[in-house]
């Protein structure tokens, strides 16, 4: 007899499926090239809204999401995660049409780092020495890169920043991601239904220009949700330190995918600001595994 699968090599596996599929995500939004980046993601609210009212439906999750939507004072802070995280996706797909998947990467990269200094900035939490020091130091990266290029990187500040608001502003909402995410598109679903009718309208949409194109703006419903079900699936089995390494697997396939796909130049003052995050993650990283450790050893 098969010995089953434990509950943490489930939730490895659970993880690297989801930093896998997000990190391959500029594979799939190539395919949109030369539909603008508010059609598809006017179709990505649409459909990801449908998908995942048949996935909780087919869980029988329906009853945190009616709780929440029986609450309407509550529902601000759900809108303003909503906001973000459509502004986060518009401009991701933005990034990947222009072919800027590097700053789309180095977003990713910069986003613990975003989520520490909103946490010491917003939250007053405490921050550990080395903690703060590789804050400055992801700080400095940019820096170098607005002084010697004369450009800032607004689409990696923008993907960081966006994403680090909605962590921020997700805290204080008490719904899983799941549940959560079909809320927030649901509050969203009005919009993309009335942007999709005007273009329709004004025969400006690409839905139903042809089959495949059809077809790929449905299909981003299911993309958006896979991975989040992959990740909820992990959160559930692993502990949060392990969950936070494998998030690097999603900023580093971004990063192959545009040298090696797209061809995209990365010049030697990109690198080096590359390489003062990757030593800001590094040291973050370390700091962290140390916090954690010593929070064991004082609870053993």
């Amino acid at each position: 007899m098969s010995r089953p699968i434990p509950e943490a090599t489930k939730g490895v596996l659970f993880g690297l499926s989801a930093y896998t599929l997000w990190g391959s995500f500029p594979l799939f939004f190539a395919l949109f090239q030369g539909v603008p980046a508010f059609e598809v993601l006017t179709h990505r609210i649409i459909w990801s809204c449908v998908f995942l009212a048949l996935v909780i439906s087919l869980l029988r999750r329906w009853t945190p999401v009616l709780t929440a939507l029986g609450q309407p004072r509550r529902l601000g802070t759900v809108l303003g995660c909503a906001v973000l995280i459509a502004l986060n996706w518009g401009i991701y797909i933005y990034a990947v049409e222009t072919r800027h998947v590097l700053q789309a990467s180095l977003g990713y990269f910069l986003t613990p780092l975003i989520n520490v200094a909103l946490g010491m900035l917003v939250l007053r939490e405490r921050m550990a020495p080395a903690q703060a020091v590789a804050v400055l130091l992801a700080g400095l990266g940019i820096v170098v890169q607005i002084v010697l290029l004369g450009s800032l990187p607004w689409i990696s500040l923008a993907l960081a920043v966006s994403f680090g608001l909605y962590g921020l502003l997700r805290k204080q909402v008490e719904l899983d991601g799941l549940s959560g995410l079909f809320v927030e598109t649901l509050l969203l679903l009005p919009l993309g239904l009335l942007v999709l009718g005007a273009m329709l309208a004004i025969d400006a949409s690409h839905f139903t220009v042809e089959p495949r194109l059809t077809f790929l703006l449905m299909a981003s419903g299911v993309v958006t949700a896979i991975p989040l079900l992959a990740f909820a699936g992990a959160a559930r089995r692993l502990r949060l330190a392990t969950v936070g390494f494998l998030m690097y697997i999603n900023p580093t396939l971004q990063f192959f995918i545009a040298l090696w796909v797209f061809n995209e130049p990365l010049d030697q003052v990109q690198l080096i600001s590359f390489v003062m995050i990757w030593a800001a993650l590094v040291l973050y990283s370390w700091s962290t595994y140390r916090v954690a450790a010593k929070d064991r050893r004082a609870r053993a």
